[in-house]
């Protein structure tokens, strides 16, 4: 295959990926359809008797987990049927669609983060969803496709970072990503999944907060057994905080700001979102 036939091919497979990501986004259970984020060490307060604000049902963390209860008033189905009483439910695995508590059309899911419990709500109905018009995204440019290297840490290294809505959490990093980029050697500090050794990083640019959302996440898979692994910030993606406030993302660790300009990848939102990116 020639470079061009090569060079060909990957600009068609970032255009299906472009368009898988958009479909994924705003899908009914996709990061759009957020409403909310409720930690429940924070949002039941005591004289409401585990209510919170704008979800059915009374909630209260345990150390197994959430309990929620409901009547008949609250309108909640577990697995289908409506729920009358109590149930124990533990963290959510998957796509929202998948949760097992429902209000009419909101999906409620639960989550777990650093021991604390929170409960999502979310809405195919919502403001976000109805407004979105697309994310704007730089066509495939084989310059950002670049060879890398993983290096990984003795162990996994823990740093705070702020997080986008305002706490400092633990970030977990395994390694650094090393590659180079106009004659110049960068890395980036990356997670490692557990499950099948692939990487994630959190980064910003000279672009950030201009011509792209202020930082953005990479995922250039698993690196193979010598290490290598192709780092194409044409797939830089957009945390699911750019869709919308209820997320909680990590901002980027310190010295994962790239010192020039990632003109890749998905860059904003479009139109009327577009502005608050």
């Amino acid at each position: 295959m020639s470079d061009d036939d090569a060079s060909d091919e990957a600009a068609a497979a970032w255009r299906r990926w472009h368009e898988r990501r958009e479909a994924t986004v705003s899908a009914p259970d996709g990061p759009l359809a957020l409403t909310g984020t409720y930690w429940l060490s924070e949002s039941v307060p005591e004289d409401l008797e585990g209510r919170i604000p704008a979800v059915p049902g009374r909630w209260r963390a345990t150390a197994g987990g959430v309990v929620v209860s409901a009547g008949p008033e609250d309108g909640l189905e577990l697995d289908g049927r409506p729920l009358e009483g109590e149930a124990l439910l533990t963290a959510d695995a998957g796509r929202p669609a998948g949760s097992r508590l429902a209000a009419g059309g909101l999906r409620l899911v639960v989550i777990r983060r650093e021991g604390e419990w929170a409960v999502r709500t979310y809405d195919p109905g919502s403001a976000a969803r109805r407004a979105f018009r697309g994310i704007e995204a730089t066509p495939y440019d084989p310059a950002f496709a670049l060879p890398g290297r993983f290096r990984p840490y003795g162990e996994e290294r823990t740093v705070q970072v702020e997080n986008a809505d305002g706490r400092a959490r633990g970030l977990g990093l395994g390694g650094e990503l090393v590659f180079e980029h106009a004659g110049a050697a960068h890395r980036l500090q990356v997670a490692v999944d557990g499950d099948d050794g692939s990487l994630w990083a959190v980064f910003a640019d000279a672009t950030s907060g201009d011509s792209s959302y202020r930082f953005r996440f990479l995922r250039p898979g698993a690196p193979d057994p010598d290490g290598g692994v192709t780092v194409d910030l044409n797939r830089a993606l957009l945390p699911p905080c750019a869709f919308a406030d209820h997320f909680v993302c990590p901002f980027p660790p310190p010295g994962n700001t790239l010192p020039f300009a990632v003109a890749a990848g998905e860059r904003r939102l479009k139109g009327a979102l577009a502005a608050g990116n």
